[in-house]
């Protein structure tokens, strides 16, 4: 097939397009060096050839507190993004079925986290604006199947974890900045302070895992919103004392600041959907997916760990 891939370097990106390489399809990789996605005729390049699938990754958003103090922007560069790839879908690549990412945190905080409730109730304010670009991305395939019978299918994440994670010095999402603090913890005796009480809970599923559930699911599923995660959660402290065994640290010398931003509480996403699918479904356990992760952090820690 010919696939083109937006947000193609990032750290979905990378391990999306090695499997679908893997597969023996065809790739136009787009990130935001080649590819102004904000531009509205960014695309317009990009008109032939006819693709089969279309990817579509790219986001502007970062881990952490990023989103408190960027609603604004988050709402204009995403709106620009999305439906600047949407409009160019529709004009120029319908026979495509497109492929997209949603996010766990369009889901509203007092609801159970199943795909019937994606659009519902409102999503927790400090992620209020980038998941709402994300509930009109979703918005947007549902307008242009029912209108011009477009086919999509939107992918709902819980945190991807594994190795290939950013070294550019952005914020990381929790379970790398638990790897990195540790390590530094053990390696230059810096203190390990994490930002909350340590008891809110989070889900991981290995970025290898989604990749081939993503490519299983394109095969085979048309026109529905699926969430892609392990049916089960663990606490934050469960996941660095896990961490602290690995790297040989003593995990009562971790601090917790509870006066530090820590988002939801809880973020566990339904899967009896994905189940109905893949009922089959392995995944990488939750030891040797932190173990791969860790060994990557070690073989970086040039990019990732710098002495002080």
């Amino acid at each position: 097939m010919k696939i083109l891939v937006t947000g193609a370097t990032g750290f979905l990106g990378t391990t999306l397009c090695a499997k679908l390489e893997e597969q023996g399809h065809e790739l136009t990789r787009l990130n935001s060096k080649n590819c102004d996605l904000t531009q509205q005729d960014a695309l317009l390049q990009f008109k032939q050839p006819a693709y089969d699938r279309i990817y579509h990754l790219a986001a502007w958003t970062q881990a952490g507190d990023f989103c408190l103090y960027h609603p604004g922007e988050q709402w204009i560069i995403n709106q620009q993004i999305n439906t600047n790839v949407l409009t160019w879908w529709q004009q120029h690549q319908s026979q495509a079925k497109l492929i997209c990412m949603g996010t766990s945190c369009a889901y509203a905080p007092d609801m159970e986290l199943v795909e019937e409730n994606y659009l519902k109730g409102l999503p927790i304010e400090s992620l209020f604006t980038y998941a709402m670009t994300k509930r009109m991305l979703y918005a947007g395939l549902l307008a242009l199947h029912k209108q011009f019978g477009l086919k999509y299918l939107c992918l709902v994440p819980s945190t991807l974890y594994g190795p290939g994670y950013h070294t550019d010095g952005r914020q990381m999402h929790f379970i790398f900045d638990l790897i990195r603090k540790i390590i530094r913890g053990k390696l230059y005796g810096e203190p390990v302070i994490l930002w909350g009480d340590g008891y809110q809970s989070r889900e991981l599923v290995f970025v290898e895992d989604f990749a081939q559930i993503a490519t299983q699911l394109a095969d085979s599923v048309d026109n529905e919103l699926i969430n892609i995660g392990a049916g089960e959660e663990f606490p934050i402290r469960h996941f660095a004392k896990l961490i602290c065994d690995r790297v040989n640290y003593d995990f009562n010398a971790i601090q917790f600041d509870t006066s530090r931003y820590v988002g939801a509480k809880s973020k566990c996403l339904a899967v009896r959907k994905l189940q109905h699918y893949l009922p089959d479904l392995q995944l990488t356990p939750l030891d040797a997916g932190l173990s791969k992760t860790i060994d990557w952090f070690w073989q970086e820690q040039e990019k990732l760990l710098p002495a002080n």
